[in-house]
């Protein structure tokens, strides 16, 4: 009797028989908040702004209907454009597309950079639906005449914050330009500042906005701990003691701000035999990137390290921690980040290695996402390192830095320091 009533839930929206069939074989039980709000208004030809913590459904919330509303192939050129900021996400939606119109004869084709457009450029000619791209690509075949637009009546601008955050709000304009006026605009995201917001006011009139949380909310089912750690190399220690328990850690991402920090730690990781391990940023090529997910995904690799750029493109289930190695300076990433796991109402754990000088940025990010996560004291059996003269330097400068901009006339210990370094200088002389 409850899997009648499941079942009735998406009856409700009226899809059709193709896209119900393939809501059921991909294991949809039931309609999540943000697609039981977004899908009838996008049905009904509504603007939408759609915003929900990640893991929630967003991107079928916005397919479904799109697919529904398309629901066989033409041959006048696309109907629909996806815009996303990354490849990873890209290919994201793009598979997630394909498995709900497989039963139809729709043909959606990716277009994103780091491999040659040759390839992208037939597919668009041999025949496109709906089409899912990174602006930077989308707008290089379009100068070149390979992408009609004309018939392009719907578009979706997806991890919204994220795109007009990154520097992509000059293409967006661009491309607006170029695409035809009368459309429906939908912008999807997990979170959604209002200085963003502002700027989507170019994009869209009217729109119904749909928050089914309350921005940058993580998933009730992740566990958040930060523990604090004197520096780098405790964090190491503490990353090993972490790793060297299978049992638990069965499948952990691990997010680091930049490109060389992931580089060590996965080095790190290979070289204590504490994989298998994979890494992915920006400087790694297309194919390098997609077969680290693809062996993550399908458990051939027990870690992943990746750096925020390639935390949204991550879609993957059953991921039992998120660690992150370092405090990200974007406090959104932070719920994007730990919304890695403890998705499809799977339970998972988040743990933060927070050192003195990034105490000020999980102070902001609990203020974010309003709640407090719980301090943890480090297991006894972590070895607590000495901090190293140039680190214990940097981490003085970085506390004077923030002091400073908290207080302008804050000279800070570190300008002490070197005021003094100064007068015994010209005492000397």
């Amino acid at each position: 009797m409850e899997e009648e009533d499941q079942s009735n839930e998406w009856l409700n929206f009226k899809l059709n028989k193709q896209l119900l069939t393939a809501i059921d074989k991909a294991g949809y039980v039931r309609p999540t908040e943000i697609q039981k709000k977004c899908i009838p208004l996008i049905l009904g030809g509504q603007q939408v702004i759609g915003i929900a913590q990640t893991g929630t459904g967003k991107t079928a919330a916005y397919l479904l209907p799109i697919l529904m509303k398309i629901k066989y192939a033409q041959e006048n050129g696309p109907r629909a454009l996806i815009l996303a900021p990354t490849k990873e996400l890209v290919v994201q939606v793009t598979q997630n597309a394909q498995t709900l119109s497989e039963n139809t004869d729709l043909r959606i084709v990716s277009l994103y950079g780091g491999i040659g457009p040759t390839g992208q450029i037939n597919a668009v000619k041999e025949g496109v639906d709906i089409l899912v791209a990174t602006p930077g690509r989308f707008m290089d075949l379009y100068l070149k005449n390979n992408i009609p637009v004309k018939n392009i009546k719907t578009l979706v601008i997806d991890e919204a914050d994220r795109m007009m955050d990154m520097g992509f709000i000059h293409q967006l304009r661009k491309i607006f330009e170029v695409l035809p006026t009368k459309k429906q605009n939908l912008l999807f995201s997990a979170t959604f500042p209002e200085r963003v917001e502002k700027l989507s006011e170019d994009f869209l009139e009217f729109p119904h906005k749909v928050e089914v949380t309350p921005q940058a909310t993580p998933a009730k089912q992740v566990k958040q701990q930060y523990f604090s750690v004197p520096n780098l190399k405790t964090k190491i220690n503490f990353l090993e003691y972490l790793l060297s328990r299978p049992g638990d850690f069965k499948r952990v991402i691990i997010f680091t701000r930049t490109k060389e920090s992931a580089n060590n730690v996965f080095k790190f990781i290979e070289r204590k035999g504490l994989g298998p391990a994979r890494v992915i940023h920006s400087n790694k090529g297309q194919n390098s990137r997609l077969n680290a997910l693809k062996e993550f995904g399908e458990g051939a690799a027990r870690v992943l390290v990746a750096t925020d750029v390639s935390s949204r493109g991550i879609d993957i289930t059953k991921v039992s921690h998120v660690i992150n190695f370092e405090v990200p300076n974007r406090y959104e990433d932070y719920v994007h980040r730990i919304g890695r796991t403890g998705r499809a109402a799977e339970k998972g754990k988040a743990i933060t290695m927070v050192t003195e000088a990034e105490q000020f940025h999980i102070e902001k990010i609990q203020e974010l996402i309003r709640e407090k996560i719980p301090l943890k004291s480090l297991p006894q059996e972590v070895k607590v390192e000495d901090t190293s003269f140039d680190e214990g330097q940097m981490i003085a400068k970085t506390l004077d830095n923030q002091k400073r901009r908290a207080d302008p006339t804050f000279k800070g210990a570190f300008h002490e320091k070197k005021e003094i370094r100064k007068s015994n200088k010209k005492r000397r002389k």
